[in-house]
């Protein structure tokens, strides 16, 4: 008998493409991925890079999309081996004096610790939290789906446009404004943008509804319960094959690529209509990132108590402080005092490192491209908020960003959200069409986080974008 070739196939094994995989393979379509790397998961690899023993995440290390995804929440990752460890305390912002602003528990609990901000906390994330169950799945649907709860999503929508150093005058303590500026400098973008305040109320809606979870034994586990569930499926994983152009790759009726509009034009080639190629020419990626992974003889030594039960930290000092570096980031500059995010998983698995030692993970913004090394400012700022910190220094690991993007191609400049979050490419990404994940190319769709909804590990714009490859296979 003739052997068929597959009916889909997907280039790029991170989990946007594995869920556009999974996606067609669940549907009863044969599907083959692959992968330039040696192993498979994109941003999802756990090795150890530092020392013997210790496990580190090489890019995404802290799950809270994964958690609040409605692709992972329907994907059965317990039977697979998955666990997802919540901490105590989801995110911490420690400020001068041994202070610190916490996210822990609920609203109540949280709004407890913000002193005279108390009321004003409640007021803010009270309606939202309430209504996460409907906010959250519209925010992780092409933003141009109609809500099911228009009203509930409307009313964070009204917000989230709103830049963070608008929303952060609603505090008067700088604990809570601290709090607010870390989590919304998750959006690379400068605090007195619009839409950067939303960042902040989505990150900070989904820790108080589902937290802000580490995948026990490192990241690539999740990636090993994607691929376990492909391969049962009937498809495979082809890794260590580079793709360069779409020629490169078996006949089949839908091509996913888990790749950046750059990308896609190279590979594409003549084969691109120059009207689309040029709309993906104009698609901005953001700043990129300097990472550092530190091997420790123990736990950090926060001053701050909360922060050493928390998962993951933002430092940067005050509201102020924190809105300058990424300001300066913005204007091609490396700040002297960097905006840090650094997660510690030892608090809540100690199988990441031998037995009382501990892994460190930390990147503060850089400009796009830059090959400066930040780990000394970047461990200055640990060290501001937890003397003795470098005294614990085993071993370490550093990635400039031009080593982030070589190590991963999708990261264009170091950018790991794969694409700016401005209000314009929220809603357009990663152009100017009704559906972001069809392209100009018939059978031909991207996957990656230059579409709709955007960076993180959740999945979803891999599972969108086979949904309409299936729909227009009429197979959904």
């Amino acid at each position: 008998m003739k052997a068929t070739g597959p009916d889909a196939v997907v280039v790029g094994s991170g989990p946007n493409g594995l869920a556009a995989a999974l996606t067609m393979a669940r549907a009863g379509l044969a599907v083959e991925v692959f992968e330039g790397a040696s192993t498979p998961g994109g941003g999802c690899r756990t090795q150890e890079i530092t020392l013997p023993g210790f496990h580190h995440d090489i890019c995404s290390a802290v799950h809270p999309l994964a958690a609040a995804s409605p692709f992972f929440t329907s994907t059965d990752l317990a039977s697979r081996g998955v666990r997802l460890l919540t901490p105590q305390v989801a995110f911490a912002n420690p400020i001068d004096g041994g202070r610190a602003g916490a996210v822990a528990g609920s609203v109540q609990d949280t709004a407890a610790g913000l002193g005279a901000d108390t009321g004003a906390y409640r007021h803010l994330l009270g309606p939202l939290v309430r209504d996460a169950d409907s906010i959250l799945p519209a925010l992780l649907a092409p933003l141009r789906t109609v809500p099911a709860h228009p009203v509930a999503v409307a009313r964070f929508g009204l917000q989230a446009l709103l830049p963070a150093s608008r929303l952060g005058r609603r505090f008067t303590t700088e604990e809570a404004k601290a709090l607010l500026a870390g989590v919304s400098a998750h959006s690379f973008l400068p605090l007195d943008t619009p839409g950067s305040g939303g960042f902040g109320l989505l990150l900070t809606l989904i820790a108080h509804s589902v937290g802000w979870p580490f995948v026990e034994g490192g990241s690539a586990r999740l990636i090993d319960a994607m691929v376990g569930e492909l391969t049962s499926l009937g498809g495979q994983v082809i890794t260590g094959q580079w793709i360069k152009s779409l020629a490169d790759l078996p006949p089949a009726r839908a091509t996913l690529l888990d790749i950046t509009p750059r990308q896609f034009i190279a590979l594409a080639g003549d084969a691109m209509p120059p009207r689309y190629a040029r709309a993906l020419a104009g698609f901005r990626y953001g700043p990129g990132i300097c990472k550092v992974d530190w091997a420790l003889s123990g736990p950090v030594p926060w001053t701050a108590p909360a922060c050493r039960q928390a998962g993951t930290l933002h430092l940067g000092g005050t509201f102020a402080e924190i809105a300058r570096a990424e300001a300066e980031v913005t204007a091609g500059k490396h700040p002297e005092s960097p905006f840090c995010i650094v997660a510690q998983p030892g608090i809540v698995d100690p199988s990441r490192a031998p037995a009382g030692k501990q892994t460190l993970w930390g990147y503060c913004h850089v400009p796009s491209g830059s090959t400066v090394d930040m780990t000394g400012r970047i461990e200055a700022q640990i060290e501001r908020f937890a003397p003795g910190f470098r005294d614990l220094i085993l071993a370490r690991s550093t990635r400039t960003a031009a080593d982030v993007e070589e190590h991963n191609p999708n990261y264009v400049g170091g950018d790991i959200a794969a694409g700016l979050g401005t209000l314009r490419q929220t809603v357009f990404r990663p152009a100017v069409r009704w559906s972001p994940y069809r392209t100009a190319l018939k059978g031909v769709y991207l996957c990656s986080s230059s579409t709709s909804p955007g960076g993180g590990v959740h999945g979803m714009c891999g599972m969108w974008a086979a949904r309409a490859a299936l729909a227009d296979l009429g197979a959904a």
